[in-house]
Order: C-alpha cells, then structure tokens, then sequence
C-alpha cells in the first residue's frame, strides 16, 4: 500500500454526506420521474377525450341542422344549439359525477 492511498480514506462524514445525498436521489428523483409520466399521460388522455367530444357535438349541431330539414330554420334555428348545449352539459355533469364516484370509491377502499 503506497503512502498517497493512506491519506485518500475518506472521512466518516463524507461517506455519510454521500449515502444521505444517494437516498434523496432515490427516494425524490424516482417517484417526481413516475409522477410526471402518470401527468404526461393524464393530459394527453384529457385532451384527446375533449377533442373528441367537441367533434361528436359538432357532429350532432350539423345533424340536427341538415336532417331536420325545414323544421329547424327561420325562427327556430337556433333550436338545434339549445340541443347540442344541453347534451353537452349532461356528458359534463355525467363525467364529473362518474370522476367523483371513482375518486371516492378508491377513499373507502384504503
């Protein structure tokens, strides 16, 4: 063992100050990584599912507006939108109900 190997030991508190920097890493680092990842997808799901109910309502407004024919025009154009506005918010409500009732059954089983 040359004499430059003695005086390399580290110091009990390094190796503590190291161990207590590693276990930090570990225990913030990894699960900041998973959450970002369940956030990431969160979002991109909310997205798509917005975008496509945007188009079935859309969908539903050229429906009532083409297929109804003569039914819906002059006066009572704006028929079809009260339509569409109301099956919009019952797919909201119906959602944040859905949302909630999950959310409060995972509640009960911990």
């Amino acid at each position: 063992m040359a004499l430059q190997d003695l005086f390399k030991t580290k110091s009990p508190f390094d190796e503590l100050r190291a161990t207590v920097i590693a276990y930090v890493k570990q225990e913030t680092l990894g699960p900041a990584k998973a959450l970002g990842r369940y956030l990431a997808f969160g979002v991109a799901g909310a997205i798509t599912i917005l975008v496509g109910v945007s188009l079935l309502l859309l969908a539903l407004l050229r429906l009532l507006q083409t297929e109804t024919g003569t039914a819906m025009t002059g006066n009572l154009s704006w028929i079809p939108y009260l339509v569409v506005a109301i099956v919009g918010a019952l797919v909201a409500v119906t959602s944040f109900t859905a949302a909630r009732r999950k959310a409060s059954a995972k509640e009960l089983m911990k």
